[in-house]
């Protein structure tokens, strides 16, 4: 028995350490596993924001709450790009690029000139689906089905729309067709055009790079309309079309192969866009396509769109800088933040001074 003891106590210390031995293993393995899950957690998140990053130029989140996207960012202009080049690699179309620079030459800007390229938009004020095209903002938003675990996002686009006497029709349709290097038959106008000069338009123009119609186009539910690409992709981003939706070649042909037959496509005449991020209320405006005053009716029409839930907390707006932006137009996506507080009056300071003087003098 004794001899027993005696192992018993050479034994509990060999136990205790054992013990002490298994906790100081648990500990490191709950510390590596606790790593392991903070360094998963940190690469997903890198891994996320790398991904929203290299998402094409004008695809962006679609916001849970709000409705502005992207953002306006200076470029350099390189050699001797132009600023339809620029405009064409940031997204953007013609009229969008000019009036963002009005004072940097269309063909020359030069070596360093910086650039700005207006990426910010609000989202049409219309139901997010399919595709909405704004003939007045010349620009079109697709709203891409996602699958279950996808981000919803959405794309947009800068297009060319039908000059004046062919104006774009408005309203909802749906695409009917997909065409992957489509023929063109000149309608009645062209050849009317063309005999009034004394030429003969042809009959068809097959597929080539004489083919106005580029290499993609998607029918519409509308007789004689589509949206299309272009051989002359300078023309996207302003009214030069006989009513079609241009695109860039690049850009619908990112698209050709995504949009469904049978999707919506709503056609809307919208200059004055208004919305939230957060808690802050942004107008964008653009020239009406036809001439109309920035009177009441648009200022109710932009407060009706700035309407909040009553859970949601009440800001004040500017309303002297809405009516600036209504009447002055510029797609530029403004803050109407409130007024500032006026200065005070040199004298009524003076007087508030001088007062508090005499309050002291009097304690």
């Amino acid at each position: 028995m004794k001899h027993h003891a005696m192992v018993s106590e050479h034994c509990w210390p060999a136990r205790r350490l054992a013990g002490v031995l298994l906790f100081a293993c648990m500990l490191a393995m709950a510390l590596l596993a606790g790593t392991a899950w903070a360094e998963e957690e940190t690469a997903a998140e890198e891994n996320a924001a790398e991904s929203a990053d290299a998402w094409p130029k004008g695809h962006y989140p679609l916001p849970e709450r709000g409705d502005v996207v992207g953002e306006d960012y200076i470029v350099e202009a390189q050699g001797g790009e132009t600023l339809l080049d620029i405009a064409r690699a940031h997204n953007v179309g013609y009229e969008e690029i000019r009036r963002a620079n009005p004072d940097v030459s269309v063909w020359l800007p030069g070596e360093g000139t910086e650039v700005l390229i207006p990426g910010r938009f609000i989202l049409p004020p219309v139901e997010r689906e399919g595709m909405v095209i704004n003939v007045a903002e010349l620009r079109l938003y697709y709203y891409p089905p996602t699958r279950e675990g996808e981000t919803p996002r959405v794309e947009t686009y800068p297009i060319g729309i039908g000059r004046e006497g062919f104006d774009t029709p408005l309203g909802k349709t749906k695409t009917t067709m997909r065409l992957k290097d489509p023929a063109w038959y000149p309608p009645r106008s062209v050849r009317e055009e063309a005999a009034a000069r004394g030429e003969t338009a042809p009959a068809v123009v097959p597929p080539g790079p004489d083919n106005p119609l580029g290499r993609h186009a998607i029918l519409l539910d509308i007789p004689g309309y589509l949206i299309h690409g272009t051989n002359q992709p300078d023309g996207v981003g302003m009214r030069a079309s006989r009513g079609c939706v241009r695109m860039f070649p690049e850009d619908i042909e990112s698209i050709f192969d995504r949009v469904p037959v049978g999707m919506q496509v709503h056609l809307i005449n919208q200059p004055i866009k208004a919305g939230w991020d957060g808690d802050t209320p942004y107008v964008q405006a653009y020239q009406a396509l036809e001439e109309q005053e920035a009177g009441m009716a648009a200022l109710m029409e932009t407060l009706a769109m700035l309407e909040r839930d009553e859970e949601e907390p009440t800001v004040p707006l500017n309303y002297e800088m809405l009516r600036e932006l209504l009447e002055n137009p510029t797609g530029e996506v403004i803050a109407l933040t409130p007024a500032p507080a006026p200065a005070p009056e040199p004298e009524k300071e003076a007087e508030k001074e001088e007062s508090l003087l005499w309050d002291e003098l009097a304690v």
